[in-house]
């Protein structure tokens, strides 16, 4: 599986642009979702909690598993370069977190503090969509900063020039 951190932008934005457009629609129609996007680390055990899935990533496909009828709906969707899994179970967090946050919150921060992963998560109660990333959580994004941010967080890590290995 193709890691997003060692991918060119380009590369990302084929998956951004779409995971941005299904954010902004399921957003305006308050339908929540939760979208895991792997970048280096392990989330085999995440994937195998439940549907396999191998789908290239697209704005219908994306709001047609979070659906409300839809028998994938609940849980998380996990995205590499491609949907991999829906219907994931995410680990929730144990850190203090507000009272306005429900489950989907919970289980983003959970996973960003299990996992190096990025998600995304669109509330139903309140369409807002957030960015949960290193244990930390950026809550009521446009569409146009939740672009900004995935394409900051996928981006590849720029090599440091100043650092050298010693011999």
């Amino acid at each position: 599986i193709a890691c997003v951190k060692g991918s060119a932008k380009g590369a990302a934005l084929e998956y951004i642009t779409p995971i941005v457009s299904a954010c902004g629609d399921m957003s305006a129609t308050k339908t929540g979702a939760l979208i895991v996007i792997k970048t280096e680390g392990n989330l085999q055990e995440i994937i195998d909690s439940g549907v396999r899935v191998d789908a290239i990533i697209s704005t219908p496909l994306v709001k047609n598993l979070f659906f409300k009828n839809s028998p994938l709906h609940d849980g998380a969707v996990i995205a590499d370069n491609r949907i991999v899994a829906a219907k994931c179970v995410l680990p929730s967090t144990r850190s203090e977190v507000p009272i306005s946050f429900g489950m989907r919150h919970r289980a983003a921060l959970g996973a960003s503090e299990t996992t190096d992963a990025i998600i995304v998560v669109v509330s139903e109660e309140t369409g807002n969509i957030s960015v949960a990333h290193n244990g930390k959580i950026n809550v009521g994004l446009s569409s146009t900063e939740l672009k900004a941010e995935l394409m900051r967080l996928s981006a590849p890590e720029e090599p440091h020039a100043k650092t050298a290995k010693a011999s």
